[in-house]
C-alpha cells in the first residue's frame, strides 16, 4: 500500500495536468475563434477592393473597422448605445421578474400548466416583430415599446428552461425532503429551485441575445429617437451611408458576443456540475 503522502501528491500531478489540458483546450479554441474571424476579414476585405462590388455597397472591411472605432469617439453614438443598452437591460429583467416565478408555478403545479397550455402555446408563435403597429398604438414610438418587446420575446426562452429545469429535479431529493415534513413550498425552493437553476441561467442567456436583436431592431423600424437601431436606420437612408451602416452592424456583433461572453462566463461560475460546464473550469 502507497503512503497517503504518495496518493496526495499523484491526485495533485494529475489535477495540474487536467488544468493544463483545460487551460490547452481554450487557448486552441481561442485561436480557432481568431481564425476564423481573419478569414473573414480577408474575404471581407479581397471582396470590397476586387471591383466586383461596387465600394457604395459593399466598402472594404478595413475602412468599416475604421468607422467603428472612429464611432467608439462620438458622444452622441454612444449615448445611443447606452440608450439600447438600457432597453435591452430593462426588457430582459421584466421578462425574468415574469418568466421565472411563472415558470416555477406551471413546473410545479400540474393543473396550472394544463390551464395555462392552450393561451401559451397560441401566444408563443407570434413573432414580436409582428406586435410593433399594436404597441406602437398602445405605447407611442418611444422606448416603452421597444422595451415592451423585448420583453415578450424574452419572456419564452426563460420560461420554458425553467420548467424544463424543475422536471430535471431528482425525484429521491424531493422525496426525501417531503419524508422530513416539508411542504411543497420548501421542496420547491430547497430542491426544485437549486435543480433548475442551470436551466433558467441558460435560458437568460439565450434570452439576452434575442433582446438585443430586438431592441435594435424596433429602433431601426421605428427611425427615429435614440439607439443603435435609429443610427443604422438613419445612415440607411442617408447618400453614401453603408459604411456607417456596416460600423453600426460591428458595434451590434461587438455588444452581442460581449454579452454572451460575460453571461457564460457567469454560468460557469455559478453552476460549474451543469454537464455544458463540467470540465471547462480551471
Amino acid at each position: 500500500m502507497s503512503p497517503p503522502t504518495a496518493g496526495r501528491a499523484g491526485r495533485k500531478r494529475t489535477g495540474r495536468k487536467r488544468t493544463g489540458r483545460k487551460r490547452t483546450g481554450r487557448a486552441r479554441n481561442a485561436l480557432l475563434g481568431a481564425v476564423g474571424v481573419l478569414v473573414a476579414f480577408a474575404a471581407c476585405e479581397a471582396l470590397g477592393r476586387s471591383g466586383m462590388v461596387r465600394s457604395a455597397f459593399l466598402p472594404p472591411a478595413s475602412e468599416v473597422l475604421v468607422r467603428a472605432v472612429e464611432l467608439g469617439g462620438d458622444t452622441a453614438f454612444l449615448n445611443g448605445v447606452a440608450a439600447t443598452i438600457e432597453a435591452w437591460a430593462t426588457g430582459l429583467a421584466l421578462a425574468c421578474a415574469l418568466a421565472i416565478p411563472l415558470g416555477l408555478l406551471l413546473g410545479s403545479v400540474p393543473t396550472a400548466a394544463q390551464a395555462a397550455r392552450v393561451l401559451i402555446e397560441f401566444l408563443r408563435p407570434v413573432p414580436s416583430v409582428a406586435l410593433i403597429p399594436l404597441v406602437s398604438l398602445l405605447l407611442g414610438a418611444g422606448s416603452e415599446t421597444t422595451v415592451a418587446l423585448v420583453t415578450y420575446a424574452c419572456v419564452w426562452p426563460v420560461l420554458f428552461n425553467t420548467v424544463y429545469g424543475l422536471g430535471e429535479t431528482d425525484p429521491l431529493a424531493k422525496d426525501t425532503l417531503r419524508a422530513f415534513g416539508f411542504g411543497r413550498l420548501a421542496v420547491l425552493l430547497r430542491a426544485g429551485l437549486p435543480s433548475a437553476a442551470p436551466f433558467i441561467a441558460a435560458g437568460v442567456r439565450i434570452a439576452a441575445a434575442t433582446a438585443l436583436i430586438l431592441a435594435v431592431a424596433g429602433e431601426i423600424l421605428a427611425g427615429f429617437g435614440e439607439g443603435l437601431g435609429t443610427f443604422i436606420a438613419q445612415a440607411g437612408m442617408a447618400t453614401d451611408g453603408t459604411r456607417d451602416v456596416l460600423a453600426g452592424v460591428v458595434w451590434a456583433g461587438a455588444l452581442g458576443l460581449v454579452i454572451n461572453l460575460a453571461l457564460t462566463a457567469v454560468e460557469r461560475r455559478l453552476f460549474p456540475w451543469a454537464p455544458e460546464h463540467r470540465g471547462s473550469r480551471a
